[in-house]
């Protein structure tokens, strides 16, 4: 193995993953799982988009699971590995022969994961869905938007990665806790809709926050004092002036302090009064004038100038990529003694690893070569 060669212990060390190609949800799963140290070996299909931006570190294997031979690939890979991540609707690993009953009765140690959009039961266990779909069930997506309008998702951040992805890199993990006293593997059932609401745990609990329509809670554009503000520039910033500390300072940046202006005052005009006031200086001179007050006014970045924005820039808390996306996030949490890799890992190319990681498993050439002439596997160059 050469791409995932790290020379210091890292949280997840040891721990070997399949994870079968899908889009969004289980390809950040396996990207957390790789960036803290697992290792990661995708199951692609042949002659399939090569679209995942998530894959760094893993590696590709590019399997044809429409044939017997391919499905076996998967069976003799499972029985050696700690996890597996699917992303398919319930029941299509069952009808491949590669349901949980199946890959545990030869390795009782695996942590089986489903990650799917409502789940392996329900009445819509089966439907098709979408991020929207998911938060829009889940109750999330009610309250998200602008008031008097129509809700508005926030992009497909919420179910796919928030309730999806992480809530189910946060399941693999304890289940791999639970594994260390019980020696057993177990079947994780997670969904977006489960994971959205649960997300959401405090938005539902607090009454207090967000006891009126959408828009006109505290924290949702209810308040002059939190929301974000056009600039000169048309640019942006944004305003979180909860505390009355920092609210002063927020009054005392705008040039207002001598106007006897309360935080409890009409929210709608306020919110217009600082609209025409942001509206006179650009962007960053308003970042200058809050630079040395404390009124949590804050640019509204890009993803390239956050990059280069003097306080990610000092911790690294991106890097530059050799492959598109050009920038991505570095991982997170940062870990004091078992560090998450922060260094550029290129994404695989569908099939690159094929051979490479069949002979690790115990396969010799001619059993490679079978599997090739029956279509089962493809190396990358055939592709």
């Amino acid at each position: 193995m050469k791409d995932n060669t790290i020379f210091f212990s890292m949280a997840l060390k040891g721990i070997k993953v399949i994870e079968l190609a899908g889009l969004a949800p289980v390809p950040y799963c396996g990207m957390i799982l790789s960036d803290f140290g697992a290792r990661v070996i995708r199951i692609d299909r042949p002659y399939a988009p090569n679209i995942d931006c998530l894959g760094r570190g893993k590696q590709s294997i590019c399997v044809d699971l429409k044939k017997k031979e391919g499905t076996d690939v998967v069976k003799k890979l499972c029985s050696q590995v700690d996890v597996l991540v699917e992303p398919f609707r319930p029941g299509v690993m069952e009808k491949l022969g590669l349901g949980p009953e199946v890959l545990t009765a030869s390795n009782p140690r695996l942590i089986y994961a489903r990650l799917t959009g409502y789940g392996q039961t329900g009445l819509f266990s089966h439907k098709a869905g979408h991020d929207i779909n998911y938060i829009s069930i889940s109750g999330i997506l009610s309250k998200l938007g602008k008031r008097d309008e129509p809700p508005l998702p926030p992009v497909n951040l919420a179910a796919d990665f928030g309730g999806g992805g992480l809530i189910c890199a946060l399941g693999i993990v304890m289940a791999l806790h639970a594994r260390h006293s019980s020696g057993l593997g177990q079947v994780i059932d997670a969904n977006m809709v489960e994971g959205s609401a649960y997300l959401g745990s405090w938005i539902d609990g607090s009454d207090v926050i967000f006891n009126k329509p959408r828009g006109y809670n505290l924290l949702d554009g209810g308040s002059a004092f939190y929301s974000t503000y056009e600039t000169k520039d048309g640019k942006y910033v944004s305003v979180g002036a909860l505390e009355d500390k920092f609210y002063k300072d927020l009054i005392k940046g705008l040039g207002l302090y001598n106007q006897n202006i309360s935080q409890t005052d009409d929210q709608d005009k306020q919110k217009e009064l600082f609209a025409k006031i942001f509206l006179t200086k650009t962007r960053d001179e308003w970042t200058e004038v809050f630079k040395n007050l404390d009124a949590c006014v804050t640019p509204v970045l890009t993803a390239e100038e956050a990059a280069v924005h003097p306080h990610n820039a000092s911790k690294g808390t991106f890097q530059k990529s050799m492959q598109p996306p050009s920038l991505m996030a570095n991982p997170a949490p940062r870990m004091s003694r078992t560090p998450e890799i922060r260094q550029y890992r290129p994404l695989p190319e569908i099939g690159q690893h094929t051979f490479e990681v069949l002979r690790e498993f115990g396969y010799s050439q001619m059993d490679i070569n079978g599997l090739i002439k029956a279509g089962a596997v493809v190396e990358a160059s055939k592709l």
